[in-house]
């Protein structure tokens, strides 16, 4: 089935979900809408989105150090200091630090890259796709996968969650805001490796943490 703008529209108003989630929950559903609603539902994503608005100034900043060769530093805030000092706060905190470890994502979301950056992975990828002589009609689907691709590789919001690649950061963190009540937002990370920008022997420590992260 098809699904249309209306139809986003309206699971939309019904839960005030994201444009995004409401078509995956669409597609999920093939297009029955109350489905997509309990969809949206159980994933979290209906109530976060109420509370998506609501100023979250408090938080926790938190740091991760793999093996002295990988530090990570992530600010994730909370609306009230009594939820920054949750132990499934913390420790979701602490998950995000070690996914950053991981998988070295270089934006927290897909709106903090400029115009100009999306526009130029865009155009590279559908060299790409003409280049390998792919016919027009499906060359627009393809750089639109592989674009998506490039979103998931650079931004950690939409990056698999490395605990449990059957969801995305950003599922995760629209369950923990259904779960703990409050609005919670990952401001900033900052990610360090020894020796990034100098010539060196090739060592995959982000591969070590993704192991770490999976014990």
């Amino acid at each position: 089935m098809t699904i249309t703008a209306s139809l986003v529209k309206e699971l939309r108003e019904k839960t005030s979900a994201g444009m995004l989630d409401c078509k995956k929950a669409l597609e999920h559903t093939n297009g029955d809408i109350d489905k997509a609603v309990d969809y949206l539902r159980e994933k979290g994503l209906s109530s976060a989105a109420k509370k998506s608005g609501r100023i979250a100034s408090e938080g926790l900043v938190e740091s991760y150090i793999h093996g002295g060769k990988i530090g990570v530093l992530i600010e994730v805030n909370s609306e009230t200091d009594f939820v920054a000092k949750n132990a499934e706060f913390k420790e979701f905190v602490r998950d995000l630090a070690m996914q950053v470890a991981a998988t070295n994502p270089r934006v927290v979301s897909r709106n903090q890259l400029t115009e100009e950056e999306i526009e130029h992975e865009k155009e590279v990828q559908t060299k790409k796709v003409i280049n390998e002589g792919k016919p027009e009609h499906i060359a627009i689907k393809i750089v639109e996968g592989r674009m998506e691709k490039f979103f998931e590789q650079v931004c950690l919001l939409d990056q698999a969650f490395i605990k449990d690649p059957s969801i995305k950061v950003n599922e995760l963190l629209a369950q923990k805001i259904s779960k703990i009540g409050e609005n919670l937002v990952v401001r900033r990370f900052m990610r360090y490796e020894v020796g990034e920008g100098l010539e060196k022997k090739e060592e995959n420590f982000a591969e070590e943490v993704a192991k770490q992260m999976n014990m």
